[in-house]
């Protein structure tokens, strides 16, 4: 179920002491700080953050914590710290995808060519120099 041994031994502890028997385990509210943004508010980062960078008003299409933390600024006026937003848009499975960098003068057909024909002589020099 995916909870640890003590979770499981607490509820035990507070279904046979507790007064209140299974109300006990019963969710309650969390403690501390009420959130700032609210669920649909996430939904709606989430949304922007899928068309891109570029339609946010940013120069490149990559997304940073920095340049998320300044939508969220912008749009509801809340301001958050970068590793907190790590931490909410992988709970909310949300993950960047860094683009694959490639020089321009990449020859794909050179590669090719390469590793059909220069590779396979260079790996058995290397498995012969190796016994």
């Amino acid at each position: 179920m995916g909870v640890s041994r003590t979770a499981v031994s607490r509820w035990a502890q507070q279904l046979q002491v507790g007064p209140r028997g299974v109300a006990a385990l019963k969710n309650r509210r969390k403690s501390g700080r009420p959130p700032r943004l609210t669920t649909a508010q996430w939904r709606e980062l989430l949304k922007i953050l899928k068309k891109g960078a570029i339609p946010s008003g940013f120069e490149t299409e990559r997304w940073t914590l920095p340049r998320i933390r300044d939508v969220i600024a912008r749009r509801w006026g809340v301001s958050y710290h970068p590793a907190y937003l790590s931490v909410k848009l992988r709970k909310l499975e949300w993950s960047p995808q860094v683009p694959a960098v490639r020089a321009r003068e990449r020859d794909e057909e050179l590669i090719r060519a390469w590793l059909e024909r220069d590779w396979p002589r260079i790996k058995k020099k290397l498995g012969a120099a190796v016994r």
